[in-house]
């Protein structure tokens, strides 16, 4: 496990947020970032991966498990959240799905000189659809995930984790 004052984002610890949430189901796609998240969650009995061949997939899949009781956490990257904007609209939003969404940030660099433009467009696509989000770049902000989930519940809304730390943590 990664120690709270190093600058990564431990599985460890997004693990635990999800368990503390009480996430029932991991709706994904897969993807090499997160190979050390994806062995803790295979290795959890009380998680159900879900895993989708598209990202605007995951909100039809996480609103049918949201109204049949259970508790689904959406893991995709920026890309395929934009990608999946009109069932995000039409699935999560229309449906009021409090859902958490745990984006992985490609391209940020937090000093806003982008070298991808999917870093460029991301908080701008979030925007403009009227989400709440939380940046996560270390495991001192892993308490935002938890921040997420409630607001998500409150609101009945889909929230959004932006996990601005796909390189490292992810993967030990």
């Amino acid at each position: 496990m990664s120690d709270a004052s190093s600058n990564v984002l431990s599985p460890d610890i997004v693990h635990r947020e999800m368990k503390q949430n009480g996430v029932t189901d991991v709706v994904w796609l897969p993807d090499s970032e997160t190979n050390w998240l994806y062995l803790l969650m295979k290795a959890d009995p009380d998680l159900r991966l879900v895993g989708v061949s598209r990202e605007g997939h995951a909100c039809s899949i996480a609103a049918g498990l949201s109204a049949g009781g259970r508790k689904p956490i959406i893991l995709i990257q920026n890309t395929g959240m934009m990608e999946s904007g009109d069932s995000i609209r039409g699935w999560l939003m229309g449906l009021d799905i409090p859902v958490v969404l745990m984006v992985g940030y490609r391209g940020y660099t937090r000093h806003g000189v982008n070298k991808d433009t999917a870093a460029t467009y991301t908080e701008r696509f979030i925007n403009a659809f009227g989400l709440q989000y939380y940046l996560v770049e270390s495991d001192a902000d892993a308490p935002r995930i938890s921040i997420a989930f409630k607001e998500a519940d409150r609101t009945k809304r889909p929230v959004v984790i932006l996990v601005a730390d796909e390189f490292h943590g992810f993967n030990r």
